[in-house]
């Protein structure tokens, strides 16, 4: 009986236990906005009662109200995207769930009545995995390290999530701005067009040439319907990045073009010195290499053997007596018809599998930032290129066309098509400065290992 009541008082001393190592969402979140502080701002919560909805639901209304920066649209999403609010509940799930593996299963409480002419018997019966009580220090420290998954995964997606947040206000901001340039372009082809249209009126103009003005006007025209679509459809993937509403959508307004380019870009250097082994992408393979050790060291012994121990206490009437009678039970699996091997089998592989990922990911990581630098250096020189070089002397062309113009050395049509060279030139250099920004957010998530594409 000893034995059975100190079988049972170790059960519920390792059940106490387990309860005491668990990580709450609260501290995963407090450590998600340390770690991505750059990309977060320290903003990342939970929404979980009505009075924290509304305030954020304040919040976004607040920011709305003017013209909607980068790092604003950032704190929008924060605050108000339903997608960040799920993938946050289910990390809270996740977290959840690698607690839940930390803990032992609940007890078995067994029942028995039996009658048999003046006897009863009353049969009582408490059991438990023996094995699993033993392998505890093993489901505690697997359960650490799933959490410490869960918390870089959690990381890596915000990073993510933040960071298709900065493009897409970028492509928003470009579209729009270039949506601008298109009116132009549409404007000077359509004056172009009717100038042609009445000059052939008059016999001034063959009908090859007034045909070769029109179908200008009718590509700028395609062109403006394209530019229209393009920036409806980068609105609203901002819009749904944001997590807006019809309402909240109705009062997003964007600033009239993108930031300017920095005046000198990050330093290959800076940028590889700013990348460690902290990245999220090496912890995170790190993270599931040690969960694939420990699984497999801790459903090791299981395969071959599994046991259930128990304290039984039963009681006997018959004949107007009672007797009590107590002891143990113990029920064990007996490998005749699996031995386990492919289950054994199955964990080997996954470990190896999770090592060679880890190998991959250290290796190719460095790669990875080469490749984002290259993409963000590239995007960075051909922008200051066309600010610097090709937007100028365009401008200066336009400049001595006018000049010409106005000497009666070239005509009208001349001028409108120099016209819609320079504004054509101008889009390009919008298009090349959202290049820029968008290798800039790709590169900033690079950095801290979760790379994306420009």
């Amino acid at each position: 009986m000893m034995r059975a009541v100190t079988l049972s008082a170790m059960a519920a001393a390792a059940l106490l236990l387990t309860g005491c190592a668990s990580v709450g969402i609260d501290e995963v979140l407090e450590e998600t906005n340390a770690s991505t502080s750059q990309f977060t701002d320290g903003k990342l919560e939970l929404s979980r009662t009505d009075e924290q909805r509304e305030a954020r639901a304040a919040l976004t209304d607040d920011l709305l109200t003017r013209p909607l920066s980068e790092s604003d649209a950032v704190r929008v999403a924060l605050a108000n995207s339903p997608a960040v609010q799920a993938l946050l509940a289910q990390s809270w799930a996740d977290m959840a769930a690698a607690n839940q593996s930390g803990r032992l299963p609940n007890p078995l409480f067994k029942f028995e009545r039996l009658r048999l002419g003046d006897e009863l018997e009353l049969g009582r019966l408490l059991s438990f995995g023996l094995v699993d009580l033993i392998l505890l220090p093993q489901r505690m420290a697997l359960s650490k390290s799933r959490s410490a998954q869960v918390k870089v995964q959690l990381a890596s997606t915000v990073v993510d999530q933040v960071t298709q947040v900065r493009q897409a206000w970028v492509r928003a901001v470009a579209e729009q701005q270039s949506l601008q340039y298109a009116v132009q372009v549409n404007e000077a082809a359509q004056a172009s067009a009717e100038l042609a249209r009445r000059m052939q009126q008059v016999g001034n103009f063959s009908k090859l040439q007034r045909a070769r003005q029109q179908v200008f006007h009718a590509d700028a025209t395609t062109r403006l319907a394209s530019a229209q679509h393009a920036t409806a459809a980068a609105r609203e993937d901002l819009v749904r990045m944001l997590g807006l509403d019809d309402a909240q959508a109705a009062k997003l307004t964007l600033p009239d073009r993108l930031p300017d380019l920095p005046k000198a870009p990050r330093e290959a250097d800076e940028v590889a010195g700013a990348a460690n082994d902290q990245r999220l992408d090496v912890r995170l393979a790190r993270a599931q290499l040690d969960v694939a050790g420990k699984t497999q060291g801790l459903n090791l012994l299981p395969t071959f053997i599994d046991i259930e121990a128990g304290a039984r206490h039963d009681t006997v009437f018959a004949s107007g007596g009672r007797v009590n009678r107590n002891g143990y039970e113990l029920d064990v699996r007996l490998p005749l018809f699996d031995w386990g091997t492919a289950q054994r089998d199955a964990m080997n592989a996954q470990a190896l599998a999770a090592a060679y990922r880890y190998d991959a990911t250290v290796r190719g990581a460095n790669s990875q930032l080469r490749e984002g630098y290259s993409a963000y250096r590239t995007a960075y020189d051909i922008a200051r290129h066309y600010r610097d070089e090709i937007v100028p002397l365009r401008q200066t062309m336009a400049e001595e066309n006018m000049l010409r113009y106005n000497g009666m050395l070239i005509g009208v049509f001349e001028l409108l098509a120099e016209t819609r060279e320079q504004i054509t030139s101008v889009m390009a250099a919008i298009d090349a400065q959202q290049q820029f920004w968008l290798a800039d957010a790709a590169l900033a998530a690079s950095v801290i290992g979760k790379p994306t594409s420009p």
